[in-house]
């Protein structure tokens, strides 16, 4: 018999592709009222109505909110959709 220690077993790790998470910014503006952006929120990106209120007051006093986490394709309706209603947002 052979006094050969077998070599020990290395783990090998797998790093698996992660998606690119994408964010949606909606950036203040003096022309939209509180209640319309607020509203925006809830119907475009199905906020419930207290985080489109507290969206609305950080857009307000930072200059802009991550309104939205996501992949790109599911984001960029949103982003369209928001842009149609007068309110700026970009996908970042």
């Amino acid at each position: 018999m052979s006094s050969q220690k077998a070599a020990p077993k290395k783990e090998v790790l797998v790093s698996e592709r992660t998606k690119q998470e994408n964010h949606l910014i909606l950036f203040n503006d003096d022309v939209n009222t509180f209640d319309f952006v607020i509203d925006s929120l809830v119907e475009v990106c199905e906020h419930e109505r207290q985080q489109a209120e507290q969206c609305s007051i950080i857009v307000h006093y930072k200059g802009k909110c991550e309104v939205k986490k996501g992949e790109f394709t599911k984001l960029k309706p949103m982003q369209e959709a928001l842009s149609e209603r007068g309110l700026t947002a970009s996908i970042e």
